[in-house]
């Protein structure tokens, strides 16, 4: 059975990459962000990518692309860029017209008739006009002939090492049940969460700003979730680390492991937090804990921003680190800047969860055609 896949809005390819691991094949990519295009074209060889806004890409391009006609795909996935929804922009609503976005992808939907739908944003989705955008996918995917479903999944759930909500769309025209994946890992479940010592542990030391290439793996791969990233790897790229000023290391200095800038000496605190409440910024200045959870891994690993402070190295987490916290194989190669970099990172679909969703897709697949197969 052959279980094809076409990624829009697709960045670096963390969903295709997850959908690759549940055995689709993922026949095309589109974005408009060329570095991540790079990032996709390396990453899936046997994949088209279509470096374009979404708004320039007919259906006729892709079928002439993938040599699939209507109804012939099997799964149609994509995230619309979430600047719009995102809870981290305070001016968002409607009348952005990236908040529209998903319409695009709704009309290359009604044109390639896939089988099945996949689409994933940010939780502040369902704030965006009082839920205008979640009543509106479900109500012109309807109109298309799709039943559709909505969830909250959470990434750790998933064996990703990171604290991440996502809202996850599965949909079908076929009739079949639509089952969201269920999770996998926590307490009481078949496996613990994947700690941030599992995903970083066996990274080399870095300084702050140190950049050594490519470098050997610290030690032997220690656990499932290194064993998996690493794969056939005996080196690893990207291991790249921001250059932090003089101010902010005398800061670091005083955050221990778990800590964050309450532990920072009041004299040393950047004149806007010395008026911050103490309940104020939890994440800002934050150290991980080895045996803790990452914070949501955003565009931009910024100290300012959240707990992206090594547990002991007194820097600001790698490149490398960042896409392992994202449940990235070693095997891709981020291009563009160091800010592209993490950019492609953090916006991305962490592969372990799309594999997840993959998988659950698959089953049901699966599933039907086999009661067609006995009822015949």
């Amino acid at each position: 059975m052959s279980l094809t896949a076409i990624d829009l809005f697709c960045g670096a390819g963390g969903l295709s990459a997850g959908l690759e691991l549940a055995g689709f094949k993922v026949l095309a990519g589109v974005d408009m962000f060329v570095a991540a295009g790079k990032t996709f074209e390396d990453s899936h060889p046997n994949a088209k990518f279509i470096c374009r806004p979404i708004e320039a890409v007919s259906v006729d391009d892709l079928m002439m692309e993938t040599g699939l006609k209507p109804g012939e795909l099997t799964v149609l996935a994509g995230g619309p860029p979430c600047q719009a929804y995102s809870v981290y922009n305070h001016q968002r609503g409607m009348h952005d017209e990236r908040a529209t976005l998903f319409r695009e992808y709704l009309r290359i939907v009604a044109g390639l008739q896939p089988e099945w739908i996949i689409m994933e944003n940010v939780m502040g989705i369902y704030s965006i006009g009082g839920g205008a955008a979640v009543r509106a996918i479900q109500f012109e995917l309807e109109a298309l002939g799709y039943a559709v479903k909505e969830k909250v999944l959470k990434a750790e759930e998933f064996g990703v090492p990171q604290e991440r909500r996502r809202v996850v769309f599965i949909g079908n025209r076929t009739g079949d049940p639509i089952l969201h994946p269920e999770p996998s890992h926590g307490p009481d479940r078949e496996y613990p969460f994947v700690t941030i010592w599992d995903a970083i542990g066996d990274l080399p030391p870095l300084e702050n700003g140190e950049d050594r290439g490519t470098v050997p793996y610290s030690k032997p791969a220690d656990g499932h979730f290194q064993i998996l990233v690493r794969g056939k790897q005996h080196t690893v790229t990207g291991h790249t680390a921001p250059k932090l000023g003089k101010a902010n290391l005398q800061r670091l200095d005083h955050i221990p492991e778990g800590g964050s800038w309450r532990d920072i000496p009041y004299d040393l605190l950047p004149t806007g937090m010395k008026r911050a409440k103490r309940s104020d910024h939890t994440k800002r200045y934050g150290r991980m804990s080895w045996n803790g959870l990452s914070c949501t891994v955003l565009t931009k690993c910024d100290i300012h921003w959240g707990a992206y402070i090594h547990p002991e190295q007194n820097r600001a987490i790698s490149v490398r680190e960042a896409a392992r916290l994202q449940a990235f194989p070693d095997s891709f190669e981020f291009h563009g800047s160091k800010t592209d970099q993490y950019v492609q990172i953090g916006n991305a679909v962490p592969p372990l969860l799309g594999r997840a969703i993959g998988l659950a897709v698959r089953k049901v697949i699966e599933n039907a055609k086999n009661s067609r197969i006995a009822a015949e």
